[in-house]
């Protein structure tokens, strides 16, 4: 994303949209804090007039809305993403990083996070348990708006 200067300074909330729950509470939480929401996709977005709503469409190839984050966040930024991987990514570069249940990856948890996702990756794929996730339910859309509310506070604190 290029300099924008109708941009409010301070952080920004990145969003892995292509398969977020959430994305209708990421606008409603950037909206009340006068933050820059993003959302990366491969497309099928439906697009907004809010001018503090952004949309980047990549490529359809395997890790392009991920590359694209990556390369655009910044320390202090907010991220959204379910992918395990890109969270790790994105800890590392010192963002704060939220999955769509409002479960905080940090320095301290992405270890297990990463290890968890690999382990239920091998169990699937040598069919000892299948590849079913829990539905998404009122309490983890809940869950999230909290969790994103109050790391929206933190990261607006620490940009002073």
């Amino acid at each position: 994303m290029t300099a924008d200067h109708t941009a409010p300074a301070g952080p920004v909330i990145y969003v892995d949209a292509d398969a977020c729950p959430v994305k209708a509470e990421a606008v409603k939480v950037g909206e009340r804090h006068e933050m820059l929401v993003v959302f990366v996709s491969n497309g099928g977005l439906r697009p907004s007039r809010d001018p503090l709503v952004r949309h980047v469409v990549v490529p359809g190839t395997p890790d392009a809305a991920d590359d694209w984050i990556v390369e655009e966040a910044n320390a202090n930024d907010i991220a959204i993403t379910a992918d395990v991987p890109l969270a790790a990514r994105l800890v590392e570069k010192g963002l704060h990083v939220l999955g769509p249940t409002g479960r905080p990856f940090t320095p301290e948890t992405i270890g297990m996070a990463v290890a968890m996702r690999d382990l239920k990756q091998d169990l699937r794929e040598s069919g000892a348990i299948k590849g079913y996730n829990p539905g998404f339910t009122a309490r983890d859309r809940s869950a999230f708006l909290q969790a994103l509310d109050r790391t929206v506070r933190l990261a607006l604190r620490l940009k002073d």
